[in-house]
């Protein structure tokens, strides 16, 4: 039995690096990405096609929008407040700071408005990053630890579950969560990925609970059923390097996704010139709107 697909269209040509996180702003109706090693944090507005740039002036690896103002940015250097009108970044701490060769990736608010955020080290060092929840009062939990490429998070309220990918294993793990506590434990896993090629990377959950997954390397993003892990839906796109996903538009049914062009070879470029371009698919789902930070 075949797997309903589409593919994605052309929403903005761009040639980032490394385009990722993105957050569609149901207030505003805009999407905002960031291009993490160019240090830039974007807003694009979708009906008038604008794209504005915010320079952070380091590595951003993630980020949410504040419930009152602004947005809070996972930096190179920790944790810090951004606002977008004066253009200022006010850092907080970092957890990390005694690891020069670190910096923040993926992060994702949770149901009470926690951030959550992962670290790597620049050379990929097995086992070397660890996932930290930044709460309202500021304060840092050290949520998970000996973790490699952390990537993608979800949570099912519902289900009291915590969906997270570290992309090398190339699997996709559920946790038991309290949403009232933010504890997770008893680690299961959803989906073990067997594409030779393809990494799980950022993703996203819709109304139904079904996870939105980008395949970096894949070519695609897929919905999968987190109860048997089967493939339920697939958006193609005419790039490799996938990076993540988020619902937007009026009616949250549009599907916006990220990606990449880091470490491709010239003649790579070439083949996939559309590589590090914003793609939309309007799909038969629903998401729901990106959950603030609420401190």
């Amino acid at each position: 039995m075949s797997i309903p697909s589409q593919k994605a269209e052309l929403e903005l040509e761009y040639d980032a690096t490394l385009a990722e996180c993105p957050v569609w702003d149901e207030r505003e109706n805009q999407l905002y990405w960031v291009d993490i090693l160019s240090g830039i944090l974007y807003r694009y507005d979708a009906r008038r096609k604008q794209n504005t740039g915010f320079e952070i002036g380091e590595h951003v690896g993630s980020f949410a929008m504040r419930e009152d103002r602004g947005a809070v940015l996972a930096l190179k250097s920790g944790f810090a407040f951004y606002d977008f009108e004066t253009r200022k970044t006010t850092h907080l701490s970092d957890p990390e700071a005694h690891l020069p060769n670190h910096r923040f990736n993926d992060g994702k608010c949770d149901p009470r408005g926690r951030f959550w955020a992962g670290t790597l080290s620049y050379d990929q060092q097995q086992g070397a990053g660890s996932l930290y929840m930044l709460n309202s009062n500021l304060s840092i939990d050290l949520k998970l630890r000996r973790l490699t490429i952390p990537n993608g998070m979800a949570w099912d309220t519902g289900l009291e579950a915590f969906y997270f990918i570290d992309s090398p294993d190339r699997t996709i793990y559920s946790f038991d969560f309290d949403e009232h506590t933010a504890e997770i434990d008893n680690r299961s896993v959803v989906l073990e990925l067997d594409h030779p090629d393809a990494l799980p990377d950022g993703m996203t959950i819709d109304t139904e609970g079904n996870l939105w997954v980008a395949l970096y390397n894949g070519f695609k993003v897929i919905c999968i059923d987190p109860g048997n892990g089967n493939t339920l839906y697939e958006v193609e796109l005419p790039v490799p390097q996938v990076t993540s996903c988020t619902f937007g538009g009026d009616q949250l049914d549009e599907l916006y996704i990220t990606t990449a062009r880091e470490h491709m070879k010239e003649e790579q470029v070439e083949k996939y010139p559309l590589s590090g371009s914003i793609f939309r698919a309007k799909v038969p789902f629903n998401g729901t709107p990106a959950r603030r930070f609420a401190g």
